[in-house]
C-alpha cells in the first residue's frame, strides 16, 4: 500500500488507550476527589453511549480507565446493566456525560431515561 502523506505519518501520535470498537465515548472525566476507595483516584470515567448500529451490542456503560505512573491502563466496566432486551432493541438508559459532585459520588447523565444516576458509594 503506497502511503499518500509520508510526512504526516511520520508525526503520527500512537494513542495512549483504546476504548474500543463500536462504542460513542461521549463523557469523561477525571477522578480527583478523596472520598472514594484509593483505586478511583487518579483515573477517568467515560460514558459510552451504544453505538447506532443495533445489531453491535456494545456500550451503554460507564467504564473506568486507571492510571499509573500517569498512563493509562487497560479500562474496566464500571456502570453496566443499561441493556434490557438486546432482541427487542430495548435500553434502561444511555450514558451520556459524567461528572464527579462536590461530595466524591459520580454523577451519570442519561438521554433516554432523562435522569442523571448519582453514584455514592464506589465499590472497593
Amino acid at each position: 500500500m503506497k502511503v499518500q502523506n509520508p510526512d504526516m505519518v511520520a508525526i503520527t501520535i500512537t494513542p495512549e488507550a483504546s476504548l474500543g470498537a463500536h462504542k460513542a465515548s461521549l463523557g469523561l472525566t477525571f477522578y480527583t476527589s478523596q472520598n472514594a476507595p484509593r483505586k478511583y483516584n487518579h483515573g477517568t470515567f467515560i460514558g459510552q453511549h451504544r453505538w447506532w448500529n443495533p445489531s453491535v451490542s456494545s456500550g451503554c456503560k460507564v467504564v473506568f480507565v486507571p492510571f499509573k505512573n500517569g498512563k493509562p491502563r487497560k479500562q474496566e466496566n464500571f456502570l453496566t446493566g443499561f441493556v434490557a432486551d438486546m432482541e427487542k432493541k430495548q435500553l434502561y438508559g444511555r450514558p451520556v456525560g459524567v461528572a464527579v459532585a462536590n461530595d466524591g459520588s459520580l454523577l451519570v447523565a442519561d438521554d433516554i431515561s432523562d435522569k442523571i444516576w448519582r453514584i455514592s458509594t464506589l465499590p472497593k
